[in-house]
């Protein structure tokens, strides 16, 4: 597949800027073929434009015409994954292994979200026949159910090149709820962006949808993705990311005329808390999957476990001893780009300066320039509760041990946490029932609670929640990953007193797509008649 440097603009080519960027291959700092040109603000203009008029067409096809299409552009990555996986390869540092286990994971995603407008009942349809001798005033005939917003914009990640990127998750599920979705590549893989765009060009083409329906721009900065955020045609954003980048795109989107969402996923720590019972009952086996959990993938990760609260005693001694032998052991890592190593860099020195936190192990093998080593700190609650930017993210290898003495200093802590995407408890059936307000406390922090497990590996499933309160994501309501996700990018609609042959399909007597529906307040797949 060649990659020609240039946006997607519907069916049509950008036209591109005077100003041209490269990747860049991690491991080497060696620039990339080809020059990737900056899309041009008539670029931007006519993606806009397209998007609006495929939305009149779009928001109208059918769940088997939309299922089709996604199950279109799954099968065109599967038959690309050698080449996208050579391509992320060299853009992003990110072992093959993982790399096919992403394009699987974004093909299983686009077909998750085709079974679910097939199937039909995400729409939430509602109908409240109409009475009319109910007293004092008759009742009328009403019936909802969700509709797409309009255009949404995609900002594709870093971290993940193909299962948060243009065909990603965001993009699926715009796509599945009707809405155009124009992406804004990301500057760090724009070769694997292009070459996954191309082919949901070839998809909308195929499936003989409005050319409007989907549009790539490049950028190797944040100048075309805050334009998208601005233009007027645009009603929602989908983000994953940097906070400050995030809450960058949230200030453009609420200063505009019409403010519109910006469901943003964007920082997290995903604190861990070992209970004394699992401390003694797994110890060695807690710190093993500890170490797997904030290495895998170089630590960069949105679920990786960046804070550790462990009890102190005998058992919280040979743990750490544990998790130091096998930090120490560890292989050097070469991360997403350079920018992102230099952050590293600077984070982890910022810890060892610090007078309360202490370097307990780090990697003894050397690697290269690029390479960057796994850290473990520690620190103590009382400091930890003192100095508030411990509980920042630092993106890589690392991780800090919290050591604590009492319950009571351990939801001291837990209350002051922020709004995390996940938070994890190691222990026993005894620990829980002790630790009970520790639960409790979690459920109004993190979007995800898992019980003797780690938070890095995010199932694609329909129970599934990927987010959770500021600053994890914009709003703690809403996921990221999961069937649910659907539900961002759409809004309810209600129609009242409107003939059935005017309705749509989902709000009909008759149902003739089977779907579940509430009638009158009760559930049911059967048809319904006017009072």
């Amino acid at each position: 597949m060649k990659i020609s440097g240039q946006s997607i603009v519907g069916f049509r080519q950008g036209t591109g800027g005077a100003e041209a960027f490269a990747a860049t291959n991690p491991r080497t700092g060696e620039r990339l073929k080809p020059r990737f040109l900056l899309s041009s603000p008539n670029d931007l203009e006519t993606a806009a434009t397209l998007a609006a008029e495929a939305f009149a067409i779009y928001s109208r096809v059918s769940g088997r015409e939309k299922g089709k299409f996604l199950r279109t552009i799954a099968a065109k990555i599967e038959s690309a994954t050698d080449a996208l996986v050579e391509r992320a390869e060299l853009e992003t540092a990110l072992p093959k292994g993982r790399l096919q286990g992403e394009t699987a994971r974004t093909c299983g995603q686009l077909r998750m979200f085709a079974g679910v407008v097939e199937e039909g009942s995400w729409v939430t349809a509602r109908i409240d026949r109409a009475d009319p001798n109910r007293k004092p005033a008759p009742k009328p005939d009403l019936r909802s159910m969700l509709f797409p917003l309009g255009p949404v914009v995609v900002f594709g990640a870093s971290n993940f090149p193909l299962a948060f990127s243009v065909a990603g998750g965001d993009t699926a599920s715009a796509l599945a709820a009707g809405n155009p979705v124009i992406v804004k590549a990301h500057p760090a893989h724009p070769g694997t962006s292009e070459m996954v765009g191309l082919l949901v060009q070839e998809s909308v083409r195929e499936c003989g949808l409005p050319e409007g329906v989907f549009s790539l721009l490049l950028d190797s900065g944040n100048q075309v993705g805050i334009a998208l955020v601005k233009h007027p045609l645009i009603k929602a954003v989908g983000f994953t990311g940097s906070r400050k980048a995030g809450r960058a795109l949230m200030d453009v989107a609420a200063a505009r005329l019409e403010p519109i969402p910006v469901f943003a996923e964007m920082s997290s720590t995903n604190p861990v808390f070992i209970l004394p019972g699992a401390l003694r009952e797994n110890c060695d086996a807690i710190s093993t999957g500890l170490h797997a959990s904030f290495t895998l993938g170089a630590g960069q990760f949105c679920t990786k476990p960046g804070i550790v609260f462990l009890p102190e005693g005998t058992g919280a001694e040979i743990f750490v001893s544990t998790l130091k032998k096998l930090v120490t052991e560890s292989k050097p890592f070469h991360l997403l780009t350079l920018g992102i190593r230099s952050a590293y860099q600077s984070g982890t020195d910022g810890r060892k300066a610090k007078k309360s936190v202490k370097l307990s192990a780090e990697a003894s093998a050397a690697g290269d320039e690029f390479g960057v080593k796994p850290i473990l700190f520690e620190t103590d609650v009382q400091s930890f509760l003192q100095n508030p930017e411990l509980a920042s993210e630092l993106f890589g290898p690392e991780t800090l041990l919290i050591r604590h003495s009492t319950l009571a200093e351990l939801l001291e802590v837990a209350r002051n946490l922020e709004g995390h995407l996940t938070a994890t408890i190691h222990g026993t059936e005894d620990d829980l029932r002790e630790c009970g307000d520790l639960v409790a406390i979690l459920e109004t922090k993190v979007g995800r609670i898992i019980f003797n497990g780690f938070p890095t590996g995010v199932e694609v499933s329909h129970a599934m929640v990927h987010g959770g309160p500021y600053p994890a994501a914009w709003d703690g309501r809403s996921t990221s990953v999961g069937s649910q996700a659907i539900f961002r990018f759409c809004r309810p609609v209600c129609y009242q007193g409107f003939p059935d042959a005017a309705l749509p399909d989902e709000l009909r007597n008759s149902n003739p797509l089977r779907i579940w529906r509430m009638v009158d307040g009760e559930m049911t797949k059967e048809a319904s008649t006017r009072s």
